[in-house]
């Protein structure tokens, strides 16, 4: 049975609410539920075993914790003899059975049923009479590892909190994001590490996700390197705000053998979970426009009172949208480079906005100027649109690394994976597109050649799309059939840092009196200088590779001879106008085969009106 059918049959529950929950509530039974009897599932086969550990480590009148842990062959354990079947067996005390089998659970499992408010959820099906066929429907869905993997169990919670999400219309991409952007982020944050990709080489390096949600980006890392190097061990660490996706994650985390503790909750950028750690690979997908006004003040003082010595120290973002904040905080996370060995590479989902907004000397740009001058930007992807589930606008993936190779030093390599889509056969919110195998695999082999290319579109002559190949951009295209034609456009793109940056300078033109004369200072500084007329003031942004002087000019002076510069507001800023470096000008049909065409079209319309005229 796949994800889908059993998320659909889990969610069947449902029938058994309607009427005592609202549609929006289901979520608070099906997903707690789900994960209790994912974790009895897993512990069955050591039940006994850790039974009697039990009894055996109490008569001692010893901590049995530690033993337990390890005789049933995971992290956690449940000291209960009872288990979900065996609560089938007395419906008149299935509550209190029910409550005695949670507490058998050791701590953190119990914390897991906390942060989802599990009891309150029991007194309320109890007070239904609702918690025995409840109970009773999830014993009935065999959620064992042999048969429901641990990959395939994550996609079933995804699929559960996009049903909740839809339901209580609550924003679904906020858990999780699509598995591919996972899988295609993870190619390119590993892409270059032989040592850790090398089977047998036992490596031990840490990943970190800071906005976790149900632990989909951790999960998908853990399984890519298990495939790629089983002897390399990737410890799992995480922040999440949203309890019930903190609660999942943690469940996720256990059954993985990770250590839960590693999965915190919590306000990334008002609580940093990890203060004084750094990672090897980190991932995030933080949310899009997303004001932080609520942390504003906490953020400001770690601003104001560390500079660079904490997270936030190249600049502030506007309050509206704090995903550069997130950018800042993987940055402060990453791992030193020292020598040869150590450094990071981290990857994030960001939408257009941090690529430009922003004047010289404003928040973002001043994080742009602080990430491409210590050349930590290895490359930015742009994906297709309507790839998440919660919006429809155009997404970026950046790499950053301070560990580049001598061939990157100095350079961003620009990726324009727009057109790498297949539709899906059925939309998910607002998800329609997906990128398949085949076109992870390119965007990954185009990353990993760091070479500039071009995208062939072959097209017959109907107009029809028969063929699509990537060239380098040395390369001739290939033949177009009879009729047909060949487009061309640029899919990578490779430039210096320096090519992002611009200095403003403000031009100022002299205020006149009534005759036009200009008007001189009277004291001070200004004292017989020109003054200048605040209504004609402009600013230019010369490129930082040109001279401003000779650029002023020739750019500036030819149109406002009385033009100066004034020195003291000029600006350092950065931005990366990525759809320009791709765009391809396509000269208009000419006009006399549009009129034949719109002659054509007249006549069937008049042709269809004298048939229905008759």
């Amino acid at each position: 049975m796949n994800q889908s059918s059993l998320s659909a049959l889990i969610w069947s529950v449902a029938d058994l609410l309607r009427g005592d929950y609202k549609r929006s509530e289901y979520g608070r039974v099906i997903l707690p539920f789900t994960v209790l009897r994912r974790l009895d599932c897993v512990l069955a086969p050591s039940k006994s075993k850790v039974l009697a550990e039990h009894a055996k480590r109490t008569a001692a009148k010893l901590d049995p914790d530690a033993f337990l842990r390890r005789v049933s062959d995971v992290r956690f354990y449940n000291t209960s003899e009872l288990d979900l079947p065996r609560l089938m067996g007395d419906q008149d005390h299935i509550k209190s059975n029910l409550y005695s089998y949670i507490e058998g659970f050791s701590s953190d499992v119990r914390d897991i049923f906390e942060h989802f408010d599990f009891h309150a959820q029991i007194e309320r099906l109890a007070k239904a009479d609702l918690l025995y066929l409840v109970t009773e429907k999830f014993v009935n869905f065999n959620l064992h590892p042999d048969e429901v993997d641990n990959a395939q169990m994550g996609l079933v919670f995804e699929e559960l909190i996009r049903k909740f999400a839809e339901a209580s219309n609550e924003t679904a991409g906020e858990h999780f994001t699509p598995r591919e952007v996972i899988r295609l982020m993870i190619n390119l944050i590993f892409i270059e590490d032989d040592e850790v990709l090398t089977p047998a080489n036992p490596v031990v390096r840490a990943i970190y996700d800071p906005t976790a949600g149900t632990g989909g980006m951790l999960s998908v890392a853990a399984e890519f390197l298990r495939e790629h190097n089983p002897d390399a061990r990737l410890t799992l660490h995480g922040q999440e705000l949203n309890p019930e996706s903190y609660a999942i994650c943690k469940a996720d985390m256990l059954i993985r053998d990770q250590d839960v503790a590693n999965i915190v909750l919590g306000n990334t950028l008002s609580e940093d979970g990890y203060p004084a750690r750094s990672f090897d690979y980190m991932l995030s997908n933080p949310p899009f426009g997303v004001e932080w006004k609520k942390v504003q003040k906490t953020v400001k003082r770690e601003h104001e009172e560390k500079g660079f010595d904490g997270r936030f120290g190249p600049g502030l973002p506007r309050v509206s949208d704090g995903s550069m904040l997130f950018l800042l905080h993987l940055v402060s996370k990453m791992a030193p480079r020292q020598g040869d060995e150590g450094g990071a590479r981290f990857g994030i989902v960001l939408n257009g906005s941090p690529l430009f907004t922003g004047n010289a000397g404003s928040g973002e740009s001043e994080i742009r100027r602080y990430v491409l001058e210590n050349d930590l930007v290895e490359a930015i992807v742009a994906l297709p649109t309507d790839m998440f589930y919660n919006t429809g606008i155009a997404t970026y993936v950046w790499i950053l690394s301070n560990k580049k190779d001598d061939d990157r030093k100095g350079y961003v390599q620009l990726i324009d994976a727009s057109s790498f889509w297949q539709k899906m056969r059925k939309s998910l919110g607002s998800k329609r597109k997906e990128m398949s195998d085949t076109h992870i695999d390119a965007v990954t082999r185009l990353f990993g050649d760091f070479k500039e290319a071009e995208l062939a579109t072959v097209f017959d002559a109907d107009g029809k799309e028969v063929e699509r190949s990537i060239i380098d951009a040395a390369e001739f295209a290939p033949e177009p059939p009879e009729g047909g034609k060949v487009k061309v456009a640029p899919l990578s793109r490779i430039l210096c840092n320096e090519e992002f940056g611009y200095t403003t300078i403000t031009v100022e033109r002299p205020l006149r009196d009534e005759s036009g004369n200009v008007v001189l200072g009277q004291k001070g500084k200004q004292k017989g200088k020109p003054q200048p007329d605040s209504s004609l003031r402009d600013t230019e942004n010369v490129p930082l590779g040109e001279e401003i002087q000779a650029y002023f000019e020739r750019e500036v002076l030819p149109h406002a001879h009385d033009a100066w510069i004034d020195e003291g507001k000029s600006k350092i800023g950065y931005e990366i106008p990525f759809n320009r470096q791709f765009y391809v000008f396509e000269p208009p049909r000419p006009l006399h085969e549009i009129d034949e065409e719109l002659k054509a079209v007249s006549a069937r319309i008049m042709a269809i009106l004298v048939e229905l005229a008759e």
